[in-house]
């Protein structure tokens, strides 16, 4: 029991820094997968934001409806950090008139 102990003190140091290190390592790796999953997800409301867009700008009006979900996608995407091409999409988008079917 004596030796067990000795061992422990004399190497908890290494220990300490073996596991912080495992866990910096494992925390690394937790970002940059959250870093991905979010600029991925960016892309696709990016993608969707720019479809609709064009699509009722093309149309020359929206509806309630469809603003409201436009509007939904781009506090989403906004939040993310997205880009101005998206809000100047979004803010064309939202001044046209409302027709609704």
């Amino acid at each position: 029991m004596q030796s067990i102990l000795s061992f422990i003190s004399a190497h908890w140091m290494e220990w300490a820094i073996g596991l912080l290190s495992f866990g910096w390592g494992y925390l690394i790796k937790k970002m940059t997968e959250y870093k991905n999953i979010k600029d991925g997800l960016l892309a696709i409301m990016h993608d969707r934001l720019y479809q609709m867009s064009t699509f009722f700008l093309k149309e020359g009006y929206i509806n309630t409806s469809a603003l409201k979900n436009l509007e939904y996608l781009y506090n989403s995407y906004h939040a993310l950090g997205g880009n101005g091409t998206g809000t100047e999409l979004y803010t064309r988008a939202k001044g046209l008139p409302i027709k609704e079917d």
